[in-house]
């Protein structure tokens, strides 16, 4: 397992609104994602006791679920959220070839920059594949608001990437006058 130095400099939390999604072996971000929902897990807790011990009750981990993670970005003409989402059904592609079961599942990387812009943190999520696909966000002649499509992914579990270094930050220096 890596070594961590912790950078004496900083002291605040790495923000929220600078990130990178890339699908697939892609080194390419893809491209207007606005929102990704938060990663969760949940281990299940089974419960048993001790025939001589009748009072109390003991406490184990159980299975362990992955909550699906949900996509946003404003629609463009981008394919690459609906051409996924095809791979799980795709309306008149024919009996028997409505689903891509050789490559409908994906690996995703979420990637956290800090404020300069550098890679902070790496989240790995393994075997995606799209339960939900919004092609886009409700139509309001009144309204005025951005055109969303909205992807759904269930994944097998995801894991931080512990081996990326912690980014060196530089310090802004005046130039002398």
């Amino acid at each position: 397992m890596a070594q961590f130095v912790v950078n004496s400099q900083r002291f605040d939390p790495y923000k929220n609104f600078k990130f990178l999604v890339k699908f697939g072996t892609s080194t390419q971000a893809i491209a207007g994602v606005s929102k990704v929902s938060a990663l969760k897990r949940t281990t299940e807790v089974v419960k048993h006791r001790e025939g001589g011990d009748p009072s109390s009750s003991r406490k184990s981990p159980g299975r362990t679920e992955f909550e699906a993670i949900t996509l946003e970005r404003g629609v463009t003409h981008s394919k690459d959220f609906v051409q996924w989402a095809n791979k799980v059904w795709n309306f008149g592609a024919g009996l028997g070839k409505e689903v891509s079961l050789k490559d409908f599942r994906k690996n995703v990387t979420i990637e956290v920059l800090n404020e300069a812009g550098q890679l902070a943190l790496r989240y790995h999520v393994y075997r995606c594949w799209v339960s939900e696909f919004q092609a886009m966000s409700d139509l309001d002649a009144n309204g005025n608001a951005v055109l969303i499509e909205h992807l759904k992914l269930e994944n097998e579990g995801w894991e931080l990437d512990y081996e990326l270094p912690e980014p060196t930050e530089e310090s802004y220096e005046e130039p002398p006058l």
